[in-house]
C-alpha cells in the first residue's frame, strides 16, 4: 500500500511538473492575444479620433467659407454697390451736395474696410481657436448677430486651463456651429442666451433659444435627427455628452459636457 501511495504521488506530482509549463504558455499565447487585440483596438480608436478631428476641421474651414460667401454677398458686396452708386451720382456744378455724397461715399467705404477686416479675422478660424475658444465663440456670435434677426447673449465663466486641448476646443466649436445652424434653420427663434462655463474638471457649453422647439424624444421628425447624432458621436469621442431639452413652443436648450482638459 505504502508503495502504490508513493507510486501515485509521483504520477501525480510528474503530471503536474508536465502540465504546469503547458497551462503557463498557453497563459501567455492568450495574454500575448489578448494584449496585441488591446493594441490594435487603441490604434483604430486613435485613426477614428484622428479622422473625425480631420473632418471637423474640413467642416468648420467650410462653414467659415460659407460665412465669408454670405457676407460678401449680403453686406459688403451692397456697402460696396452704395459707394458706387453715391459717386456715380455726384454733380460737380452743385457742390455743397457733391460733397456731402463724397462724405457718404467716404463713410461707405470705411465700413467696407472694417468688414473686410472682420472677415480677415472669420478666414482665421484656427487661429482664433489656438487664442481660446471663448474668442472663437465671439467671433461666431458676431457673424450671426450681422443678420439683425436674433439677440445672442453670451457668458463666460470661469478660467480656461492653461494647457487647453485643442482636438477639444475644435470638436466644441463645431457642435455650437452645427447648433446655431439648427437654430437658424428651424427655431424661429429670436433670442439665444450661450454660456460657456469651466467648472472643475468639466467644460460645459449651454445654448438655449426661444424657438419653438420639437419633440426631443423624436427629433427624426423634425429632419434634424442626423444633426443631433453628430453632435453626440463627436462629443462622445472625446468623453462626454449631450443633452438636449426641448417642446413644442417652449424653445430648445443643449447643454454640452466634456471632461477637460
Amino acid at each position: 500500500m505504502a508503495n502504490n501511495n508513493i507510486t501515485e504521488l509521483i504520477l501525480i506530482a510528474t503530471l503536474i511538473f508536465l502540465l504546469a509549463p503547458v497551462f503557463i504558455i498557453l497563459y501567455v499565447l492568450v495574454y500575448n492575444r489578448r494584449k496585441i487585440k488591446h493594441i490594435e483596438e487603441k490604434e483604430q480608436m486613435k485613426l477614428a479620433f484622428d479622422a473625425e478631428i480631420v473632418k471637423t476641421q474640413l467642416e468648420v474651414q467650410e462653414q467659415t467659407m460659407q460665412n465669408i460667401g454670405a457676407d460678401l454677398h449680403d453686406n459688403i458686396g451692397q456697402l460696396l454697390s452704395l459707394s458706387s452708386l453715391t459717386l456715380n451720382s455726384i454733380q460737380l456744378d452743385d457742390l455743397e451736395k457733391a460733397q456731402q455724397k463724397i462724405d457718404a461715399a467716404i463713410d461707405l467705404t470705411g465700413r467696407s474696410i472694417k468688414e473686410m477686416r472682420l472677415l480677415g479675422k472669420l478666414l482665421q478660424g484656427d487661429q482664433l481657436l489656438g487664442v481660446g475658444l471663448s474668442e472663437a465663440i465671439c467671433h461666431e456670435i458676431n457673424w450671426i448677430e450681422k443678420s439683425g434677426k436674433y439677440q445672442v447673449n453670451y457668458l463666460h465663466e470661469g478660467e480656461e486651463p492653461p494647457n487647453s486641448s485643442l482636438d477639444k476646443d475644435l470638436i466644441i466649436f463645431r457642435i455650437l456651429q452645427e447648433v446655431m445652424n439648427n437654430i437658424i434653420k428651424h427655431s424661429f427663434a429670436t433670442q439665444i442666451n450661450i454660456k460657456l462655463a469651466y467648472i472643475g474638471q468639466q467644460m460645459q457649453l449651454h445654448i438655449h433659444d426661444n424657438g419653438v422647439g420639437f419633440n426631443a424624444g423624436n427629433p427624426q421628425a423634425t429632419n434634424m435627427g442626423m444633426g443631433l447624432q453628430n453632435m453626440n458621436k463627436r462629443a462622445h469621442i472625446v468623453g462626454g455628452e449631450v443633452i438636449i431639452r426641448s417642446q413644442k413652443n417652449e424653445g430648445t436648450h443643449i447643454s454640452v459636457i466634456i471632461p477637460y482638459p
